[in-house]
């Protein structure tokens, strides 16, 4: 895959990888998951900590990498962006954050395969991809 710039393969090799580790996270140990959402419903200092760090590596990403030149490109600029996104949500108000997080739960095996799947396919575009000049 063509894309423009050496960083959007770097960050996709990244996004893919952690997509991949946190598959394989939900894969073998799915009960950790609703343990995670237990404890950070419960915890108003948990859920800001959680939403600064988010919101932290969000709009990071979206002052390196906001392009849309290419396939790739969007994808990587859409995960900073939504990651923006659900930090602000979770420290502003974490109330519909935390009900999509629970409504999740006992999909956590499904989700767990999408994300290894897309963080595969993500990380393989970053590590097979070329940087061209469009």
């Amino acid at each position: 895959m063509d894309t423009i710039s050496v960083l959007t393969l770097h960050l996709a090799q990244a996004l893919g990888l952690y997509m991949v580790v946190a598959g394989i996270g939900g894969l073998a140990a799915p009960e950790r998951w609703q343990k995670m959402m237990d404890e950070l419903v419960a915890s108003p200092a948990l859920q800001l900590l959680t939403g600064v760090l988010v919101f932290a590596i969000g709009v990071t990403l979206a002052i390196v990498h906001t392009h849309f030149t290419d396939p790739l490109a969007t994808v990587v600029t859409l995960i900073g962006w939504v990651a923006l996104a659900e930090g602000a949500l979770l420290i502003a108000v974490p109330r519909p954050v935390l009900r999509i997080g629970l409504a999740a739960i006992p999909y956590t095996r499904v989700w767990a395969i999408v994300s290894l799947i897309l963080g595969i396919l993500i990380g393989l575009a970053g590590l097979t991809g070329r940087a061209t000049v469009i």
